[in-house]
């Protein structure tokens, strides 16, 4: 799943998990996992992170790889903030071989809509999760933890801008490195949750057709 910040790439992702039984893998989560239980790559992971670097592509695409190898992925799964360069799309491609398709979608959003979703969106202060609903971000409660939710300190609109041209930047090469795929789908994010839903169920079904036809 590829998709701008305030896409909605983190809640369809989810969605499309839960309804076709399958795990969501979220990089930010298996990291975490990954220096929790100590394993070798995580331990690398936190000597890097303790010294203020960002996760090279060889750490990330370890614990990837770690990950989509347990059972619970051998029928599929929902990859959510990996890739993000081409030399992660390169491995994932080499992780891949001999099982289903890899399916890509990317959920495009104007900009201007990305920017009005992110200077009002809440996330939870306790597990980082977006509030989906009016009702959810009303009541200022996270309705997966029960934490409090809270405006990021830099969803303004200047820094908005900013995140999103890096975004843009970085992301060009791995849409390069896809589009000509016939397992690549865009689809449109500015309709309702609802629909995004519909809409990406359809097309993760055409393109794994398309996929098994090759």
């Amino acid at each position: 799943m590829l998709g701008a910040p305030g896409a909605g790439k983190g809640t369809q992702a989810e969605r499309l998990a839960r309804a076709r039984r399958i795990p969501k893998i979220s990089t930010g989560d298996i990291l975490r996992e990954a220096v929790h239980t100590g394993t070798e790559i995580g331990r690398k992971a936190r000597a890097i992170m303790d010294r203020g670097e960002l996760v090279s592509d060889d750490v990330m695409i370890g614990i990837v790889r770690e990950r989509l190898e347990r059972p619970d992925a051998a029928a599929g799964f929902v990859l959510d903030g990996f890739p993000r360069t081409v030399a992660q799309a390169e491995a994932l491609d080499g992780i891949m071989q001999g099982r289903a398709p890899l399916v890509i979608v990317d959920i495009d959003v104007p900009e201007e809509e990305l920017i009005r979703r992110l200077a009002s969106r809440l996330l939870c202060a306790s597990c980082t999760s977006d509030a989906t609903t009016p009702a959810e971000s009303a009541s200022l409660v996270c309705a997966k933890c029960g934490g409090q939710l809270v405006q990021r300190s830099d969803d303004n609109e200047a820094t908005v801008r900013d995140r999103l041209a890096v975004y843009r930047a970085k992301t060009m090469p791995l849409l390069d490195f896809y589009k000509a795929r016939p397992t690549f789908r865009l689809i449109s994010g500015s309709a309702t949750p609802d629909c995004v839903a519909e809409e990406l169920a359809r097309v993760v079904d055409s393109a794994l057709g398309a996929g098994a036809g090759r």
